[in-house]
């Protein structure tokens, strides 16, 4: 397979996998306060994903693959809130175990990730015209 192609299908499996990262995370920035609905119950759970490298036998390249979104298995926090709907016969709360810095930082790499792989496709998709255009030339 053309190399250039390569690049494009592994730039185009690195978006993939940093769309959906960032879609988790947003969804866990969204959540980041959200409680149960009954006393002492277990609020969100913050969710992670799971990246692997596999090679694509056809072209070469290692492409990314999201093999999983899971659940962060930390501690929620614990608040004291004794008006709270979700609140146990102490008046604590449980609370998400979402760290807004953290998902700011998860953010901010899946952002970079997302740009430089679509980076890759735009210098690919020029050096494909390029090429396009001096095979025309010649003719």
């Amino acid at each position: 397979m053309d190399p250039l192609f390569t690049a494009l299908k592994v730039a185009a499996s690195g978006l993939d996998a940093q769309s959906t990262r960032m879609r988790v995370v947003s969804e866990n920035m969204a959540n980041a306060q959200s409680t149960s609905t009954v006393p002492g119950g277990d609020p969100y759970q913050r969710k992670t994903v799971s990246f692997l490298a596999e090679l694509d036998r056809a072209s070469g390249g290692s492409l990314v693959e999201v093999t999983a979104i899971g659940r962060d298995e930390s501690p929620f926090q614990i608040e004291y809130m004794p008006g709270h709907e979700a609140a146990d016969e102490g008046g604590y709360v449980k609370m998400p175990n979402v760290n807004m810095l953290v998902e700011m930082a998860d953010m901010r790499e899946a952002n970079r990730g997302y740009e430089a792989n679509l980076q890759v496709m735009k210098q690919a998709r020029e050096l494909i015209s390029m090429t396009i255009q001096l095979m025309r030339n010649q003719s």
